[in-house]
């Protein structure tokens, strides 16, 4: 079994490369998010993945997806639902596209529900009631 996250990313240009990783870009949409979110895992931060068993640069192993589909463990995966299950809701991490930056950052949440409201001030996405 897998659990839903929400992936989102600190900057626009991170979300632009992760959202596109294979192939040529594609039509994407971005947009924003007012969140009250916490506490939150550091990914960064090789003390704080120790007890998890993991370590940051393992967090963007290209095998999760294979190992998804054909029914196999997901060390990530098992590591979200111990840390869901020490409180956290989501976690930091680095971003592993090709060309990110040193200090792109990704937050992916496990738990988001009434905490995460999408901006779109002046309705230009269109999903405001009548």
């Amino acid at each position: 079994m897998w659990r839903a996250a929400l992936y989102t990313s600190l900057a626009p240009q991170t979300a632009l490369r992760e959202a596109n990783q294979v192939g040529t870009l594609q039509p994407t949409t971005l947009v924003a998010y007012r969140a009250d979110i916490g506490p939150l895992l550091d990914g960064r931060d090789t003390a704080v993945l120790q007890p998890f068993g993991m370590a940051p640069a393992e967090l963007g192993g290209p095998s999760w997806r294979d190992r998804i589909l054909s029914g196999k463990p997901v060390p990530t995966q098992d590591l979200a639902e111990a840390a869901i299950a020490q409180g956290y809701v989501g976690i930091v991490v680095s971003s592993y596209a090709r060309g990110a930056p040193a200090d792109a950052l990704n937050l992916v949440l496990w738990e988001w529900e009434g905490r995460v409201t999408l901006v779109d001030d002046d309705d230009r996405l269109g999903l405001r009631a009548p």
